[in-house]
């Protein structure tokens, strides 16, 4: 009988011990015949709760974007386009700074392929992704299609249990289940969308909806829009019989002009597909071109030239407004839009900007916010004509409102270029360099409001009044906010624009370099480099094992990633502990081993890893190779106290742990252990 338990508890903790490998999106694939030569490879995931999968659309600085190697494409087929996906979200990372895109719950990813060799009979795709919860885990998944034959005969069908050619045999009966709902429910070419509510999503497009809607308001105070408010509600109290038609054709005339600047949304959306507004906001050119529009935009406000449609237009549609009845009113409606547009399009054209590199609807919400916005006082105005009493008049303040934004505009400018240079990583706007800019365009829009610079199209001042003083201050007080950044500040106000810290010419601030005098009056051990917080670390296992027996202390093996959100929030907001600190700089020995350094092994270091049969060609998938062949685990942060021999003296391995006291009672049980000689 306890023969019979132990073995039962020995089992029990094997299989404890390999829980610990974790998979936690289940893939099957098919391929779909389009035509005679012409397939899609369709990929489809399901994806365990709270588990996110990156999107080959993440941007560079944040997580690892999904990567797709067609391993034996040279000569037998051509890809038509990049990879489609299913649904996604973007959010903002605010450990890399970046706008992540990932897939939550299910994924698809649809490649459509053009035949070159007949006689191909199968095609084999490689996928490298990470997935991420509380622990990163960056995976490789290995995908064979068997080709049908090409004849001359073939017809368009739909898949079969032949086409599908799952990646472990162990998805086989889910893969058939899946083809077969295909086959009898679903059409062949429908993306997989995910049907859960997005809360981050829809803060996103609150978000999105009320910055357009202050931006609505911001073109009402324009010269082209605001002189037009008087004049459009004389035209319906003189026009309308009675009080009830007024008001009738005012919320008609409103309605309208939601109509079509909702219309606007919707193309931009139908044109370039939610999906592609994704992408694009990680576009290099994207990025570029879009400086240089609003940088027309804003001097186009600085008064350099005006942005205006073709008087044509203008005079045709307002020969329309003269019908009457509802045709008429939405006549008046797309008159408003093309004669404001030369103060409304860059404030327009700024939105559908931001709007697109959200994705999705957010352009048609970023319209009905503005036209909202745009609306309300016509409508409002024109219901209760006694208002317009208490307007203020026309004059050089609608002006100033024009520039202002034609400062702001520049200033949102650099914030595209900025994401331009941060992928191409050409270090020509580092930090330094985008703060002295966001200074200088500050700086100047104080001086502008104070009085002392004008613009072609200014009135003369003889005085300031108290509201453009007060909000001369308050530009002032943010210009010199932002000057200590030049010299390492956070500046966590504006956190997100520019680029982070490690993008800059003086990472640790001016005057400053890593290690600082700890690292002066140190010479780091052999294969060492200075880590986070200019801990002494190892990036190779047995040099860091040789150093800890040569100064006899444990060893902390951390497996992290370059892009493992929880590995770097463990380590600025755990490890920077002063009592955990000090341990990790005066009590242990750090090794991190990297498993997406996508290095590559010398030649004849490569093997086929026993453990998983995959090829071991790089950095990474060696350290990745080693943590599941030695500890049965695969997800990152993940944290082990070793004796010199390798023996682990923790009772347990550590994961992301945001408790400060446990994480240090973890360690401190592993070194008392050490030094007790257990």
């Amino acid at each position: 009988m306890k023969k019979l338990l132990f073995i039962l508890i020995a089992f029990l903790a094997f299989a404890n011990v390999n829980s610990q490998i974790l998979d936690p999106a289940k893939w099957t694939s098919k391929i779909e015949k389009k035509s005679e030569t012409n397939y899609v490879l369709v990929f489809d995931a399901v994806i365990e709760n709270d588990w996110h999968l990156y999107s080959q659309f993440t941007p560079d600085g944040g997580p690892l974007p999904l990567e797709i190697a067609f391993k034996n494409q040279k000569g037998n087929f051509n890809l038509v386009g990049k990879a489609k996906e299913s649904k996604t979200r973007t959010a903002f990372n605010d450990v890399f700074e970046v706008n992540e895109t990932f897939f939550e719950k299910k994924a698809q990813i649809r490649q459509e392929i053009v035949i070159t060799n007949p006689k191909l009979t199968e095609i084999k795709v490689d996928f490298n992704y990470q997935v991420c919860k509380e622990v990163c885990i960056n995976v490789e998944k290995n995908f064979t299609f068997k080709v049908p034959a090409i004849t001359a005969t073939s017809a368009v069908t739909s898949p079969t249990i032949a086409d599908v050619i799952p990646v472990d045999a162990a998805l086989v009966d889910t893969a058939v289940a899946n083809v077969n709902e295909t086959k009898e429910t679903k059409p062949t070419q429908k993306e997989v969308a995910v049907a859960d509510s997005k809360p981050t999503e829809q803060r996103g497009l609150w978000s999105i909806f009320f910055i357009a809607f202050l931006s609505g308001f911001a073109a009402l105070l324009t010269p082209c829009v605001f002189p037009m408010i008087p004049m459009t509600v004389s035209f319906f109290t003189k026009q309308s019989k009675t009080k009830a038609k007024g008001i009738s054709n005012a919320i008609i005339y409103g309605v309208s002009i939601i109509f079509i600047y909702v219309v606007l949304g919707l193309l931009v959306t139908w044109i370039f597909g939610a999906d592609a507004l994704n992408a694009l906001s990680t576009n290099v050119w994207f990025n570029i071109i879009f400086f240089i529009i609003l940088v027309t935009f804003a001097a186009s406000f600085l008064g350099a030239f005006e942005i205006m449609l073709p008087n044509s237009w203008a005079n045709k549609v307002d020969s329309q407004a003269d019908r009457g009845g509802i045709i008429g009113i939405l006549f008046m409606a797309l008159a408003l839009a093309i004669v404001s547009f030369s103060c409304t399009g860059p404030i327009v054209g700024t939105l559908l900007v931001e709007a697109a590199s959200k994705g999705g609807i957010a352009p048609v919400v970023g319209m009905f916010g503005f036209s909202l916005a745009l609306a309300l006082p016509f409508m409002l105005f024109a219901m209760f004509p006694g208002w317009l009493n208490s307007l203020p008049k026309s004059g050089g303040w609608l002006n100033t409102v024009k520039v202002v934004l034609g400062f702001l505009e520049l200033a949102l400018a650099f914030k595209f270029l900025s994401n331009a240079d941060l992928v191409l990583q050409l270090h020509f706007l580092e930090r330094e360099v985008f703060l002295a800019i966001w200074i200088a365009i500050f700086g100047t829009l104080a001086l502008y409001l104070f009085g002392k610079i004008t613009l072609p199209h200014d009135s003369p001042i003889t005085h300031i009044s108290v509201g453009r003083l007060l909000f001369g201050l308050v530009v002032l007080a943010f210009t010199i906010y932002l000057i200590p950044g030049l010299w390492g500040a956070p500046l966590k106000v504006i956190s997100g624009f520019p680029p982070p810290m490690t993008y800059s010419e003086s990472p640790y601030g001016v005057g400053n370099s890593k290690g600082g005098s700890n690292a002066t009056a140190q010479v780091l051990p052999a294969g060492a480099h200075l880590g986070p917080h200019d801990l002494i670390a190892f990036k190779d296992y047995d040099k860091g094992v040789a150093y800890a027996k040569s100064i006899n202390k444990p060893i902390l093996l951390d497996f992290t990633g370059y892009a493992c959100v929880n590995c770097r929030k463990m380590e600025d907001y755990v490890w920077s502990d002063p009592a955990v600190l000090k341990i990790l700089q005066d009590e242990i020995v750090l090794i991190s081993l990297y498993v997406d350094d996508k290095k590559d092994l010398p030649k004849n270091e490569q093997y086929i890893s026993k453990e998983t049969g995959k090829e071991i060609i790089s950095i990474g998938n060696k350290w990745s190779d080693f943590q599941i062949t030695k500890f049965k685990a695969n997800a990152q942060p993940y944290y082990i106290v070793l004796d010199t021999d390798g023996t682990m003296l923790s009772n347990k391995p550590e994961s992301y742990n945001s408790n400060i006291n446990e994480y240090k009672a973890w360690l401190r049980e592993g070194i008392d252990r050490f030094k007790k000689g257990e």
